[in-house]
């Protein structure tokens, strides 16, 4: 640690250097919200209270599910609240017509609202399957006992599958009605986790869409089965069939350069590291297609290199809030836009189980863009990427100051 930073927290919680121990190993730092707790009263130390609001577009007095069942609804933490999808939990919960609910677990908060509404689905009769990852780095131990409550309710319960990290966000109600099997689906690029829901930058959608639905209920079935699924019409699925269409798609972006069209790639994540998407990207770029890439960590791409990536362009945003959300967009004309819960990495692409949702109600799909366009034009925390790999800080210059994070806050 910076020694300036040190000498900042001695400062502030009244210690001496002597009182300051160097470890080699890595620490657990869940410690520190015990010193955020002694400064409260150090108000300049502290972002002013933020409080997410509830989402215009949804009626908090209506059933969710009959909203989904009209149109797909989407929710964008930590800006709007996660109350509408815990309402649909509940509702599922208590609903006579609700047959079963599937959910992937990977971090849960210490007091989960989420894992008590499945817990009372179970308690009604609910038939409630559960996939708990408890290889969820830092959350293994809180993940094993929630695990134990969720049998002990009656839930089934599984606990991740051989070599594979599932990772997906995926939650799928099942309804029963004068003999019609309908499905709501969910899926998120964030953690079921309503605590990280106020830090962190995620999206989640909600659709009653039958064949996002099936395609839901087969990636369960199979995970049950201890398999993965192989292909898919409208759900990109990691292992088997994340990574493939995502190159298709870039394929055909190049092919639209290469016979003169306008040609667009577009994503954000929180890593970048696939050594068969990265080569993509460079072919994508010596063809003339434009790529944009918001890469908040580790980037093993380099943009702006003469001859092999000129058309690319890579920037970083690190704000108050975590940038979690993971997008990919491909085409510049009615582009197709989806949402994901996988970064561009090898661990996600090729070894874990991760999910990646089209959008496909314009509204939403044009809001994903707006927020995309939103972060390229940011200039106040946006670090770019240059030739050389390294980074340097976005200056406003004559143009006005843009902070994504706070222009998203006061929509």
């Amino acid at each position: 640690m910076d020694e300036s930073v040190i000498d900042l927290l001695c400062k502030y919680l009244h210690l001496k250097k002597r009182h300051v121990f160097h470890s080699a190993s890595p620490l657990d730092l869940s410690f520190f919200s015990t010193i955020r707790d002694i400064l409260r009263n150090e108000k300049e130390l502290f972002y002013e209270k933020y409080t997410p609001r509830f989402p215009a577009d949804i009626d908090p007095e209506r059933s969710m599910m009959a909203q989904i069942e009209e149109k797909d609804r989407f929710l964008f933490f930590p800006y709007e609240s996660i109350d509408p999808f815990l309402n649909l939990l509940r509702e599922a919960a208590d609903d006579p017509d609700v047959l079963s609910v599937k959910m992937t677990l990977y971090r849960v908060a210490n007091d989960s609202k989420v894992v008590e509404a499945l817990l009372r689905a179970a308690e009604n009769g609910k038939d409630v399957s559960v996939l708990v990852e408890l290889r969820a780095r830092f959350d293994e131990a809180n993940n094993i006992t929630w695990s134990r409550r969720l049998e002990e309710a009656g839930c089934s319960v599984l606990y991740g599958l051989d070599r594979l990290k599932v990772h997906s966000k995926l939650c799928l109600i099942t309804k029963k009605c004068g003999g019609h099997i309908s499905y709501i689906t969910q899926i998120g690029t964030g953690n079921y986790n309503e605590k990280t829901s106020r830090l962190y930058m995620d999206f989640s959608l909600m659709t009653a869409h039958p064949g996002i639905g099936a395609e839901a209920n087969h990636i369960f079935t199979r995970m049950y089965l201890g398999e993965v699924v192989e292909k898919t019409d409208y759900l990109l699925v990691a292992p088997k069939y994340l990574r493939k269409p995502v190159l298709e798609k870039m394929d055909l972006q190049i092919s639209r350069a290469k016979a003169g069209v306008s040609a667009y790639i577009g994503a954000k994540m929180n890593s970048l590291t696939d050594k068969v998407i990265i080569e993509k990207l460079i072919e994508a770029s010596q063809a003339g297609v434009r790529v944009e890439l918001i890469v908040r960590g580790a980037c093993c791409l380099i943009a702006g290199v003469p001859g092999k990536t000129d058309n690319i362009s890579i920037r970083s945003i690190v704000g108050r809030y975590l940038e979690h959300s993971r997008i990919y967009i491909f085409g510049d004309e009615d582009p197709e836009v989806y949402i994901a819960s996988a970064d561009f990495m090898t661990r996600n692409t090729t070894y874990r189980v991760e999910v990646a949702a089209p959008l496909f109600d314009p509204e939403i799909r044009d809001r994903v863009l707006h927020v995309f366009r939103i972060l390229m034009e940011d200039n106040v925390k946006a670090r770019i990427q240059r030739a050389d790999g390294s980074y340097t800080r976005l200056q406003p210059g004559t143009a006005e100051p843009l902070l994504a994070q706070d222009y998203f806050a006061i929509l």
